[in-house]
C-alpha cells in the first residue's frame, strides 16, 4: 500500500484518528471507503479491530463537535445564509437542511442519532444543533451512538472482506454502490417525498 493514506497510516492510531476527523470536516473519501479501507488494510486482527472502532468514533464525534461549535458562534441566521450559499458544494440543500432542522426542535436526541447515517447531513447538521444552541451532552451521546454503529458496520465488513479469500476490491466496490443507492434513493425521498404527499392530498381531497 502506497500514496498519501500510507503515509497518514505510518503514524498508526494517530494517522486514524486524523483521517476520520478530516473525513467529518470534508467528506473526501466518504466515510464508508475510507472505513472499508481501514477495516480491510489496518486491522489484522479482532483487538485491532475494536482499538480502530474506538478512535474512529471518538474521531467522527469531534469532527461533528467541531461543526456544532461553528454553528453556536456563528447562530442560527448565519448558519443559515452559510449553508444556503455554500451547501451545494457539499451536496447539501439549502432546503434539506432547513427541513432536518425543523426536526432537530422537535427531537434533537433522535435526529442526531439518525443524521449519523444521512450522507453529507451526518457532516454538516451538527452546524444547525449549534446554531439553535440544542444541549451539548445530549447531541455528543446521540452522535457518539450514530457514529459507532456506522463506523462498526463498515470496519468489520471490511475486516472480514479481508479474511474471507474472496476478492475484497470487488465485493467491496459493491457493497459501496449499494449503499450510495441507498443513500441517493433516501436523498430523493427526502427531496421529494413532502411534494408527493401534498399532490396526493390535493387529488384526494
Amino acid at each position: 500500500m502506497t500514496g498519501p493514506l500510507a503515509a497518514i497510516l505510518g503514524f498508526g492510531l494517530f494517522g486514524v484518528f486524523c483521517l476520520a476527523f478530516t473525513e467529518k470536516i470534508l467528506p473526501i473519501p466518504p466515510s464508508h471507503v475510507l472505513l472499508l479501507f481501514l477495516g480491510m488494510t489496518a486491522a489484522p486482527d479482532g483487538s485491532t479491530l475494536a482499538i480502530l472502532l474506538l478512535v474512529a468514533t471518538l474521531a467522527s464525534t469531534s469532527g461533528c463537535l467541531v461543526w456544532y461549535a461553528v454553528g453556536r458562534r456563528i447562530g442560527p441566521d448565519r448558519a443559515d445564509r452559510l449553508v444556503e450559499r455554500f451547501g451545494r458544494y457539499v451536496f447539501l440543500r439549502h432546503a434539506t437542511y432547513r427541513r432536518l432542522g425543523q426536526a432537530y426542535r422537535r427531537n434533537h436526541v433522535r435526529v442526531s442519532l439518525l443524521a449519523q447515517f444521512i450522507p453529507t447531513v451526518r457532516n454538516y447538521l451538527p452546524i444547525a444543533a449549534g446554531a439553535l444552541c440544542l444541549p451539548a451532552f445530549p447531541f455528543a451521546a446521540a452522535t457518539l451512538l450514530g457514529a459507532t454503529l456506522w463506523n462498526a458496520g463498515f470496519l468489520t465488513t471490511g475486516y472480514l472482506l479481508r479474511g474471507s479469500g474472496r476478492d475484497s476490491f470487488t465485493v467491496g466496490l459493491r457493497i459501496i454502490v449499494i449503499v450510495v443507492a441507498l443513500e441517493t434513493a433516501f436523498m430523493l425521498a427526502l427531496r421529494y417525498g413532502p411534494a408527493c404527499r401534498r399532490r396526493i392530498r390535493q387529488v384526494l381531497g
